[in-house]
């Protein structure tokens, strides 16, 4: 007998400022102390629920060692004063990480095995290397120098943007427009307070040794906005950065996603949960799907994981209200929009990782977030959150809002 799945609701949902790594706002800052700071926002959303009916927390990190190694999901649990029968798994998905933690904590609660599920993703990019300290790739990937589908995998993802921007027919010229938009949006959000919903403050402590009084300065600021968007982008200024990762390529820092690091979380429950503990659902948790793409283009997952996950929501490309679409590389966004034929206008209205940063493995919780509150501030019926994963994956996922 096919046992029928119930529905899983989020009811809380929060996320850090993003900060530019290693010169930025948390270039100090714990990943685990920047997890255990949403996990406490979003509790502080929910005052009714009882944390002791939290059964399990799932963490997404991408590069899960150094200060986010350890089991940092059990970790952030701990520091956030959760109880301590609540455990932590942290999972690795790269980009998609945070995402696959939504997706794996609702599932738990659809299949009836949980009630209440914390889903979260922490980064920091300035701490912990993007290949991490010590990587260490198989030499078989290096055998045979004529496939090139292991390029994305031995070469990293800036190439694998050049080789998208190459097959796809990108230009220079479209993937610097793409950032520019991407910034203008993301300024034009912030000024109007559009994240305010999404958004919990961190405080910040920088301390400084003055070396010859022997005392320790602590300057403590309060950290409310994302730090990438640049009011004073210009086309030109695009227009002249070189490109960075092949010599006449068309990929620059300019259109890439900002290195950089955050946090977010949600709380997920069942309609028994919700009833129980008398908490109001924001959103629905649809569907979800994850796809393979050679790694050497592996910038357009999304081509194959979007349709995926439609086909298991049973909806329509247009029923998509909102697209949180990772902004990885101008060029591979772009491919994907052309390739899927997908409305412009419902692509990252508040601008995307270009301008706002791409903290790996908390992007996916992150944009979860955004795409939460966006559906309920404008009165929207579905957003998805998709996304292109290094060495050739795509996800993407599905929310309904409440």
């Amino acid at each position: 007998m096919t046992k029928q799945l119930q529905d899983a609701y989020i009811v809380a949902a929060t996320r850090t400022p993003i900060g530019r790594s290693h010169k930025g706002f948390f270039r100090n800052t714990r990943p685990d102390d920047l997890l255990a700071t949403v996990l406490k926002a979003a509790l502080a959303q929910v005052p009714n629920l009882d944390p002791n009916a939290i059964e399990d927390l799932i963490c997404g990190c991408a590069i899960p060692e150094g200060p986010q190694g350890l089991n940092v999901a059990r970790v952030g649990a701990v520091l956030a004063g959760l109880p301590k029968s609540v455990g932590g798994i942290t999972v690795n998905r790269f980009c998609a990480s945070g995402l696959a933690a939504v997706q794996m904590a609702a599932d738990r609660i659809r299949v009836g095995e949980a009630d209440v599920m914390i889903a979260a993703g922490t980064e920091s990019m300035s701490m912990v290397p993007m290949m991490g300290n010590t990587p260490s790739l198989s030499p078989e990937i290096f055998r045979d120098p004529d496939d090139i589908g292991n390029y994305g995998i031995a070469y990293g993802m800036g190439l694998t943007a050049e080789k998208v921007a190459q097959q796809y027919k990108v230009s220079r010229e479209d993937q610097d427009a793409f950032a520019l938009a991407s910034h203008q949006r993301a300024v034009k959000a912030q000024q109007a307070g559009l994240f305010a919903d999404e958004m919990t403050a961190v405080q910040v402590e920088e301390r400084q040794l003055d070396l010859e009084s022997a005392e320790v300065a602590i300057d403590t600021h309060t950290v409310k906005l994302d730090e990438g968007p640049r009011p004073d982008t210009t086309l030109e200024a695009l227009g002249k950065l070189r490109p960075v990762f092949a010599a006449r390529g068309s990929v620059t820092a300019g259109n890439s996603s900002q290195t950089s690091d955050g946090a977010g979380a949600l709380i997920i429950a069942s309609e028994a949960a919700i009833k129980r503990f008398n908490l109001q659902p924001l959103a629905r948790f649809v569907s979800y799907a994850s796809r393979g793409v050679p790694p050497h283009i592996m910038g357009i997952g999304p081509i194959q994981a979007i349709p995926a996950a439609l086909k298991s929501a049973g909806l329509k490309q247009e029923d998509i209200d909102w697209f949180e679409l990772n902004e990885a590389f101008a060029a591979q966004s772009l491919a994907v929009i052309r390739e899927l034929g997908l409305d412009a206008s419902k692509i990252n209205p508040m601008g995307g990782a270009i301008a706002l940063g791409h903290p790996l493995g908390a992007t996916g919780a992150i944009r979860s977030a955004t795409v939460v509150h966006a559906l309920r501030r404008n009165n929207l019926k579905y957003g998805m959150v998709t996304m292109c994963v290094g060495m050739g994956q795509g996800a993407a996922g599905i929310f309904e809002r409440v």
